[in-house]
């Protein structure tokens, strides 16, 4: 898919479709695309068929031969970037349905911030080109080429704000399509063993200003890191463990690196804690967390961000057989503190305390682990947030800007000592749930244990990381998130 800025007459260029972002008062580029077109969708408003309110698209067939197409996207209303982004995947979703090859897109009414909606028209036109490839014979994306046109574009500095733009968004976008491929995948495909090829593969890459590199960890080499509360979770699958570490560097060596942990349970049975039937098989995407991590790696090679990000991705099966853990036994984690598990299903903390504690052996500027980690945050947020906790207020401040800033938003939830008490263990340590109450909390406090050393963060994504129903399918959240704060950084 290519992308240019432009910002030639709009009277001489030529395209499958032209898409005007518009409120129900036509301005500017609207009014004169509009007498260009003898007053044709100031007729759309008034007969009603468009009334411009947000998110609201029609397509108009065109009698010239420069402009074949025209799709109105209506911005009366929009408030913030998740509206703004709302209105330009509606739009996508209306492009992709004409099989247009060649798209232009009005620069205008989406928000001052032309380079902030560039990103975003790439962004949402990558990720509305993908879909699940259920055979060989499926077709390709009809769409090869999108303009950004603006009239501000007048200054060398403007245009090359909207290519960078353009670049970013359309970065964003491969890495949601590979973290939602990944996450599509089943998991007779999708094995722990697969995801570390697919890291392994990202540091086959040639990059002009970065390098990326992989390490994958056995069983044998976790052993000898003493990490069995990772290893007792995959004690009941014959599918071998692996904890994947991949490294981008992008920058000095003596930069510290943002470390991403990502879960990775390819398959969450619950173990003897057995899950219902009912939806079990949507827990392929309990490797969501992992996917996002190889979805960041995705974007950062093809940006080649000047940034160091260290991937760690412990990957394994949660399944029942004799070996397999079972409620009341206890285990000792990698920093040496000992957990009884009162609940098998509550298995994503037990692979990322060791995670996070391998973590500290890289130094980190700060760690952030993604994780589908309860359904209590599904309760609390529904699809809309990620549930964020933290053990430092400006990483929190930071990712929840990041967050209103890409239309991929998180929500803070406390840390308090009440919470923490929750976990108290009669037999170790703790005890690996804190009971019905306050699970997205409490399962935020038991991995804060692990995390006294460095500026930490918790991404809760089982409400956003996958969509049910007749659109199931991953989301490729939180890449967007996580990549606005990764250029923030690299400023």
């Amino acid at each position: 898919m290519k992308f240019t800025a432009s910002c030639a007459k709009l009277s001489g260029l030529k395209t499958d479709c032209l898409i005007l972002p518009t409120g129900s008062k036509l301005k500017n580029s609207a009014s004169l695309i509009d007498k260009t077109y003898k007053g044709l969708i100031a007729a759309t408003i008034k007969s009603g068929e468009f009334t411009g309110k947000s998110g609201q698209v029609v397509t108009i067939n065109l009698p010239e031969n420069n402009i074949k197409r025209l799709i109105l996207v209506g911005t009366d209303g929009i408030a913030n970037n998740r509206q703004r982004n709302k209105a330009i995947n509606t739009a996508c979703a209306a492009l992709n349905k004409t099989k247009a090859k060649t798209a232009l897109w009005v620069g205008e009414g989406l928000g001052d911030n032309a380079e902030t909606v560039a990103s975003n028209v790439a962004q949402s036109t990558i990720a509305s080109g993908y879909s699940y490839k259920k055979s060989a014979k499926q077709k390709k994306v009809n769409l090869t080429s999108v303009t950004f046109w603006t009239a501000d574009q007048k200054a060398k500095k403007a245009k090359k704000a909207i290519e960078d733009g353009l670049a970013f968004g359309k970065a964003v976008g491969l890495g949601m399509n590979a973290t939602r491929q990944l996450g599509n995948l089943p998991a007779n495909i999708c094995t722990p063993s697969y995801l570390a090829d697919q890291a392994l593969a990202l540091s086959e890459q040639k990059l002009s200003k970065a390098t990326i590199s992989t390490d994958i960890l056995d069983r044998a080499q976790m052993k000898k890191l003493k990490m069995d509360s990772l290893l007792s979770v995959a004690e009941g699958s014959d599918e071998p463990p692996k904890l994947i570490v991949i490294n981008y560097q992008g920058t000095d060596a003596k930069t510290k690196p943002v470390a991403l942990v990502g879960k990775a349970v390819t398959f969450d049975s619950g173990g003897i804690s057995l899950k219902p039937g009912r939806g079990m098989d949507e827990m392929k995407y309990d490797m969501c967390g992992g996917a996002s991590v190889l979805g960041v790696i995705t974007a950062l090679s093809q940006l080649q961000l000047p940034v160091n990000v260290v991937g760690i991705i412990p990957a394994t099966e949660n399944m029942p057989n004799g070996r397999a853990t079972k409620p009341g036994d206890v285990v000792t984690s990698m920093s040496g503190q000992t957990i009884e598990i009162l609940n098998t299903d509550a298995e994503g903390r037990l692979i990322l305390c060791d995670a996070l504690t391998y973590a500290a052996k890289f130094k980190p500027d700060t760690v952030i682990d993604i994780a589908t980690l309860t359904g209590a945050v599904i309760s609390a947020l529904g699809k809309v947030a990620s549930g964020m906790l933290s053990n430092n207020q400006q990483l929190a401040d930071d990712l929840t800007n990041s967050g209103t800033e890409s239309g991929d938003p998180v929500w803070q939830l406390p840390l308090w000592e009440e919470y923490d008490e929750l976990l108290k263990s009669n037999f170790a340590d703790m005890a690996n749930i804190g009971g019905p109450q306050a699970g997205t909390i409490t399962a935020g406090c038991f991995l804060a244990r692990y995390t006294k050393d460095y500026q930490w963060a918790h991404l809760d994504i089982a409400g956003t990381a996958w969509v049910s129903g007749s659109n199931k399918g991953a989301t490729g959240r939180p890449v967007p998130l996580l990549m606005e704060y990764l250029r923030q950084k690299a400023k």
